[in-house]
This record gives C-alpha cells, sequence and structure tokens, in this order.
C-alpha cells in the first residue's frame, strides 16, 4: 500500500507552471545563457524617450485660492520688456535714477564747494591743502567709524535714511540759513588778528577758521562723493542686484554718470549767470545759491523716494540675491610689510610709481590753477559760471575717452595706452607754467586772439584738468587693474594690498603736503610756482620712466601667460581628441579600463588630470 502510493506519486504529470512562477522560470532561463561580449566596440545609444502624460486641467479651484504673485516672483521672470526681465528692469530703472540724482547734485555740490573756499574775502586756493588734510581727512575717518556703529544696530533702510536725511538737511540749512548769516557767525576780528601775529604764510590755516561754515559747506560736499555714493548707492545696487544684471548694467551707469555730469554743468552755468538780470546791489550770488541748494535737496528728497519705493514695491524681501562668498584671504599687510614688498619686487616699484605720480601731479597743477582762476573770475558768479562750463566739457570728454578707451587697448596695447595719461599732462603742465612764469614776452600774440597770459593759462589749466579727471577712468584705472594680471599670486595678492596701503594716501596726500612746505617755506602759492612746476616735471618724467620700463616686463609676463595658456589649450585638445578616438565609454577587450577606455600618456595630459589620477591610484 505505501510502495503503491509512492508509484502514483512519481507517476503524476507536472502541472503547468502559474502566472504567479512564471517570471522566476524566465529570470532561471536567462541566467543560464552566457553572456557574449560584442568585439568591438558599439558606441552608446540614448534611450527612447518615454511617453508623456497627458497634461491635466488646473483645477479652478486652486486657481482661485492661489496667491498674487509677490513681487520678484518667477512669474515676473518670466514676462519681459526689450528683451530684458521685467523684475530686472523694474530695479536697474531706478537704480540709474537715483544714480543720475545723486551725482547732479554731486556735481553741483563739487562746482559750489570751490567756489565758496576759494572767492571767500580773506581766503584764496591756498586753504585747499590744508583744508583736505587736516579738516577734511580727520572727518571723513570719524564719519566711517560713525557709520560703523550705526551698520551695528540699525537695518539697511534706517541706516541708509539715517545717513542721507543729515546731508539733505544741511544743504537746505546753508542755502537759507548759514550762508545769509555769514558775516555774523564768521570770526572774521579774531582771523584778523591771527593772522596779523602769525604772518602772511598762515593764510590758508587761518582762512579755515575765518571762513568756517564755508569749510563745513566744503567737507559735506566731499562726503556727499565717498558716503552717497560709494557707501549708500552701491551698496544698495550690490543688494538687490544679481552677478548677472550687475555684469550687463553697471556699464552702463558709468556713462550715465558722464551724462548728469554734463547737465549739471549746464544748470549750474544757467543759475550763475542770474546775476546779470538782477539790479545794482543784490548779492546775486547768494540768490543762486539758494537756487542749486534747492534742487540739491529736491533731488535728495527723490533719492529717498526712490530708495523707499524699490524696497516697497519692488523688492521681496525673500527673494533678494543671497549668495555665500567665501572670504578671500587677503592679507592685511602692515606699512613696514608693505614697504618690504616694494622693495622687492621692480614690477611693484614702477605700479607703485604710477599711482604716486598720479595723486601728486594732479594736486599740484590743480590747486595752482584755482588760484590763478581767481585771479581771472574774482567774482563768486564768473567763478561758478566757468566751472559749470568745465563739468559739462569734463563729462562730455570722459564719455568720449569711456568709448575710444577701448579701441585704443585693442589696437595699441598697455603701453601706449599707459603713456598716454603721463605724455598729455607733461605737455599741457609745460604749457601751463610756462604761460605762469614766462607769459609777459606772449602778450601781443595773445592780444590777437582776445587773450592774456593769465586766461590762457586758466584755458590750458582747464584743459589738463579735464583730460586727468576723462582719463582716470578710461585710461589710468583700466591700465593699473591690468598690471596686476601677469602676477604670480602672492604677488598679485601682497603687491596690490602694499600699494593700497602706502601708495594711494601718498599719492592723495603728497600733491597737498608739498604745496603746504612751499606755501610756508616762500610766503604764498604763487612765489610757490616756479618750483611747483619743476616738481611737477620731475614727477611726470619719473612716471614716463615707470611706464616704460613697466611696459618691457608686462609684456614679457604677459607673453609667458599666453603661451603658457596656448600650450596648455593644445594639451587639452589632444587628450579630447584620444578620448573620443578610444570609443568614450566602451568596454575593451582587456577589461573595464579606469579612464572610461581612454588610453592616455601621462606625458599628453592635463596637469589636473595627472594629479587627480595619481591621487586615486594611491587610495
Amino acid at each position: 500500500m505505501e510502495s503503491g502510493l509512492v508509484a502514483s506519486h512519481r507517476l503524476r504529470l507536472p502541472a503547468l507552471p502559474s502566472a504567479a512562477h512564471a517570471h522566476l522560470l524566465r529570470h532561471r532561463r536567462l541566467a543560464a545563457t552566457p553572456l557574449r561580449l560584442p568585439t568591438t566596440p558599439t558606441p552608446l545609444r540614448q534611450p527612447a524617450a518615454l511617453p508623456l502624460r497627458p497634461c491635466l486641467k488646473p483645477l479652478r479651484a486652486a486657481s482661485v485660492a492661489s496667491p498674487a504673485p509677490a513681487p520678484g516672483d518667477a512669474s515676473d521672470n518670466s514676462r519681459k520688456f526689450l528683451g530684458v526681465d521685467l523684475l530686472t528692469l523694474k530695479k536697474i530703472v531706478p537704480l540709474g535714477l537715483m544714480f543720475f540724482c545723486i551725482l547732479f547734485n554731486y556735481t553741483i555740490l563739487r562746482d559750489t564747494k570751490d567756489v565758496l573756499v576759494v572767492t571767500a574775502k580773506g581766503s584764496s586756493a591756498e586753504i585747499i591743502p590744508f583744508l583736505k588734510t587736516w579738516v577734511n581727512l580727520p572727518m571723513a575717518i570719524g564719519f566711517m567709524l560713525l557709520y560703523s556703529k550705526l551698520a551695528d544696530v540699525l537695518s539697511k533702510e534706517a541706516l541708509f535714511y539715517t545717513v542721507i536725511f543729515p546731508f539733505i538737511a544741511f544743504f537746505g540749512v546753508f542755502g537759507y540759513v548759514l550762508y545769509p548769516m555769514r558775516d555774523a557767525i564768521h570770526p572774521t576780528a579774531l582771523a584778523d588778528r591771527l593772522l596779523a601775529s602769525l604772518g602772511p604764510s598762515f593764510l590758508g590755516p587761518v582762512a579755515i577758521l575765518r571762513v568756517w561754515s564755508f569749510c563745513l559747506f566744503y567737507v559735506m560736499a566731499e562726503l556727499w562723493g565717498s558716503v552717497v555714493i560709494s557707501v549708500l548707492f552701491w551698496g544698495f545696487a550690490n543688494q538687490i542686484t544679481t552677478v548677472e544684471e550687475a555684469k550687463e548694467f553697471y556699464p552702463l551707469f558709468g556713462l550715465g554718470a558722464n551724462v548728469a555730469l554734463i547737465f549739471s554743468g549746464r544748470t549750474v552755468k544757467y543759475f550763475s549767470n542770474m546775476r546779470q538780470n538782477l539790479g545794482p546791489g543784490v548779492d546775486g550770488w547768494a540768490i543762486s545759491l539758494r537756487g542749486m541748494m534747492s534742487i540739491v535737496v529736491l533731488l535728495g528728497l527723490v533719492i529717498a523716494s526712490i530708495y523707499w519705493g524699490v524696497n516697497k514695491f519692488v523688492i521681496d524681501k525673500a527673494s533678494l540675491p543671497t549668495v555665500e562668498r567665501k572670504k578671500k584671504n587677503k592679507p592685511k599687510l602692515s606699512m613696514g610689510e608693505s614697504l618690504k614688498v616694494l622693495v622687492s619686487s621692480r614690477y611693484v616699484r614702477d605700479l607703485a610709481t604710477l599711482v604716486v605720480a598720479y595723486g601728486i601731479s594732479i594736486n599740484l597743477v590743480e590747486v595752482t590753477w584755482k588760484s590763478k582762476l581767481k585771479a581771472q573770475f574774482p567774482s563768486p558768479n564768473e567763478y561758478s559760471s566757468f566751472m559749470g562750463d568745465f563739468s559739462t566739457a569734463t563729462g562730455i570728454a570722459t564719455f568720449t575717452m569711456m568709448l575710444l578707451g577701448r579701441v585704443i587697448f585693442r589696437k595699441f596695447g598697455w603701453g601706449v595706452a599707459a603713456t598716454i595719461t603721463p605724455a598729455v599732462l607733461l605737455a599741457t603742465g609745460v604749457g601751463f607754467f610756462s604761460l605762469l612764469l614766462f607769459g609777459e614776452p606772449l602778450t601781443p600774440l595773445l592780444a590777437k586772439f582776445g587773450m592774456t597770459p593769465l586766461l590762457a593759462a586758466v584755458f590750458v589749466g582747464a584743459l589738463q584738468n579735464i583730460f586727468s579727471k576723462s582719463a582716470k577712468y578710461s585710461l589710468f584705472d583700466p591700465c593699473k587693474e591690468m598690471a596686476y594680471i601677469p602676477l604670480d599670486e602672492d604677488m598679485k595678492v601682497k603687491g596690490k594690498a602694499a600699494i593700497d596701503v602706502v601708495c594711494n594716501p601718498l599719492g592723495k596726500s603728497g600733491g597737498a603736503l608739498i604745496q603746504q612746505f612751499m606755501i610756508l617755506s616762500f610766503g604764498s602759492l604763487a612765489n610757490s610756482t616756479p618750483y611747483l612746476g619743476g616738481i611737477l616735471l620731475v614727477i611726470v618724467l619719473a612716471w614716463l620712466g615707470a611706464v616704460r620700463s613697466l611696459d618691457l616686463q608686462f609684456s614679457s609676463l604677459a607673453k609667458e601667460d599666453l603661451e603658457r595658456e596656448q600650450t596648455l589649450k593644445a594639451e587639452t585638445i589632444e587628450t579630447t581628441a584620444q578620448v573620443v578616438g578610444t570609443g568614450n565609454g566602451s568596454l575593451n577587450g582587456n577589461g573595464a579600463s579606469p579612464t572610461n577606455g581612454a588610453v592616455i600618456k601621462p606625458s599628453q595630459e592635463p596637469e589636473s588630470t595627472a594629479s587627480e589620477k595619481s591621487g586615486q591610484q594611491s587610495q
């Protein structure tokens, strides 16, 4: 019985496999099939595209319940006007208008501050070197320390209003209160006694006390340029714009600045010429000053309103571009360490000579020219009218030079571009000081053109100042920054730090210190003119020598960098060609290669690839 059951079990036929077990047999059969590798490399193929699911219709309830897009939402980015994202235009257009108003005000303030301190009774252009060194510099340092403290306790918006409203209030109060009360608030009698006891050599320092309210206006006008433009505006612009937007639109701000310079120069001239339509006995300059300060206050309020509107209606705080930037390890060199870097490298010494020579030569010519400008135009209205024409011409020249600068660099190279600025300063400087020192024999010749030697010197000095200001942005600054490029990383960082620590302050204050020494030694700026001309000649010649030396070194280093880049590029192309020729990802007959089938010789691969491969093999 038992054996019969076993026999019947053995004769039972197996049932067909069920659907649940069919896949197991199928996998078992596939596993038994031997793997055959292709003998020739087969290129990789992309998988066929999967069929897309049909789009579902949006639900009306969801669309109704969805909130309106906030400012800065992605929906604004999808809409464009003239090929530019609408959100970008909402930021750039107000920023451009702010920049125009700020620089419009700055031109008015810059021209007015010189008129006030130079043409004031008991003062002259000799006050400027002392004013820059002993009043402007300490107040600038104190203001930045106060700004740093306020930045720690105030929000960005509150900090902006806290800084700009005192400027607006001061310029309004000066035009309507301080200037009309100048005779009551200026210690004229005390200044006369001090000047009588100290001597005429101290006319400049005593004039700071004599016209202290004008000096305060001078400092506030200078701070408007450094604080409102550099700190407030550019800080706000960098806060709300992305890197791509900055690359595209920041250069246009530079062109717009020169347009503002042109229009503000016309405005200064218009208000300065109002004296011609007024009756006798009327203080024409007080009326002109009141009109210009009204424009400054009005545009200051426009600036604050634009800032408020952008923060209120355009900027979404959650969508601001927040980029985590790694802090650069920029060395903070001491004065001694900076001097060691300057002494150790001839290349950095030549570059430092360029920076110092530019700062000193510009300062020497500008102050001497303003002293002669007062002699030619002693009235504040005449002086201001000429400065309006000067600002307009400076804007036109700078706009033109910024367009021609790229052509000069591309067609003639770094050496010619760097030589143009000192060469023109040398030619105009020789003409300016020659007319001052040896202009009497030229009087009959100049009279045929309706000019005197003094007026001719004023025009030549104006040309020199116009070109120096336009060349700074179009030629000098690009040449200076390009000179750092061929240096190695260590010298590039340390050399720039050394020049920032030593040369920039030395160039700015060196000219003022030289003039102060000359004025105190020879009694006046006019008596110092021959010596200042000689100093200027020596400085510009040293500048030209440094440019020539730096051009030879720059060309050599730039050539080496170019050859190195071309070699590296050729090696990269050759390596890429070898990788593509071996099949790019196929399995070779000898097995899988660690380089995805590419056979690369060590001598033909880039340094980065070789180092990475050696690191992988060592692991």
